[in-house]
């Protein structure tokens, strides 16, 4: 699996973790993260709204399309669903 380039900011409650176990951690999260981000769950995930044609589009076909494009158009957003 690629290792995503990213900051993580990870609070542990714990003092006396060993360098070991944190490591664990922050890769288990790494681990989730990457699994969370794919387009497949982004898709299902989130809903365009598109304010010139008055439309909310739900479709994985259209979220895909839109979430792949370089330059979106104005007043197209892309509105999570959690």
């Amino acid at each position: 699996m690629k290792r995503p380039n990213r900051d993580l900011l990870v609070l542990f409650k714990d003092k006396s973790m060993s360098e070991q176990a944190i490591e664990w951690e922050v890769d288990r999260l790494n681990r989730l993260l990457f699994t969370v981000e794919s387009p497949d769950h982004m898709c299902v995930s989130c809903e365009i709204l598109d304010l010139d044609k008055r439309k909310v589009m739900r479709s994985r076909r259209h979220v895909e399309m839109i979430l792949r494009e370089k330059n979106r158009k104005p007043f197209i957003f892309v509105n999570n669903l959690n």
